[in-house]
């Protein structure tokens, strides 16, 4: 369970790094680089939850 957790926060944690850094500094020279950071950003949470749920049933 713990290492589920932890990699969920690191998943979570790039995601939110990557909307901030896109949007207060990357945007400043590159608006399309900004965007691909963005939808990367998006990518993760979907797959941040498979991990933290896998095998729920499981106890780690």
């Amino acid at each position: 369970m713990r290492r589920r957790k932890i990699a969920y926060g690191i998943m979570m944690g790039t995601c939110l790094l990557l909307f901030v850094l896109a949007w207060a500094v990357v945007r400043h020279w590159s608006h399309a680089a900004a965007i691909a950071m963005s939808v990367v950003a998006l990518a993760i949470p979907p797959f941040a939850a498979i991990v933290a749920n896998w095998n729920i049933d499981r106890r780690d």
